[in-house]
């Protein structure tokens, strides 16, 4: 199997040149790699991987979203536990898609995608535009105003932090942590 980050990183640019999607899978994949250092640290290349390119399909295919991606994965060497956890980070929201989380990390990548859209939306609003500053309550505050990233679906963001067993307070503040571990090297 593939893990090379750099591999990876030209695989998902393969099928992705909007700056804002590369970005996005960036910014989820160091949040993977952060969960990954206390729940399953052996293997935090493999959880950031799968974070880069989950959505490795979402730009050429967005009417085949995560359908498109086993079928790309696969062409490019990934076993089937690596296609199961980009492709169920989209379980309910993708019409044909059967594919649950059940593992940790897949849990984790339900619960985190959707949200880092928000906290990084909510952050470039402040004077700073950095998740260095950001308090909880200006995310909850956000969360709570549906046209604000109306693109971020606050039902799967709960459904999210049910899966985990974790409050929305909770997967939110993480989240926010996770996001900070990527600055300085990346701005969010």
């Amino acid at each position: 199997m593939i893990l090379e980050y750099d591999k990876a990183l030209e695989i998902l640019k393969k099928y992705n040149q909007d700056d804002f999607h590369i970005r996005h899978g960036e910014v989820v994949s160091g949040v993977m790699r952060y969960f990954a250092k206390e729940y399953d640290p052996e293997r935090e290349d493999f959880w950031a991987t799968v974070g880069l390119l989950h959505d490795i399909d979402f730009e050429m295919y967005p009417d085949e979203h995560c359908i498109k991606a086993e079928e790309l994965l696969r062409e490019n060497g990934y076993d089937e536990e690596f296609i199961h956890g980009v492709v169920c980070h989209a379980y309910g929201i993708c019409e044909g898609l059967e594919k649950k989380p059940e593992h940790i990390m897949e849990k984790i990548l339900f619960a985190t995608d959707e949200l880092t859209g928000l906290i990084g939306a909510v952050a470039i609003m402040r004077p700073s535009k950095s998740v260095m500053d950001l308090e909880l309550k200006s995310v909850k505050k956000k969360f709570k105003t549906p046209k604000f990233a109306a693109g971020c679906s606050r039902d799967t963001i709960k459904k999210g932090a049910e899966e985990l067993g974790w409050e929305l307070d909770e997967l939110m503040q993480r989240t926010i942590d996770a996001m900070r571990s990527l600055s300085p090297k990346m701005d969010i």
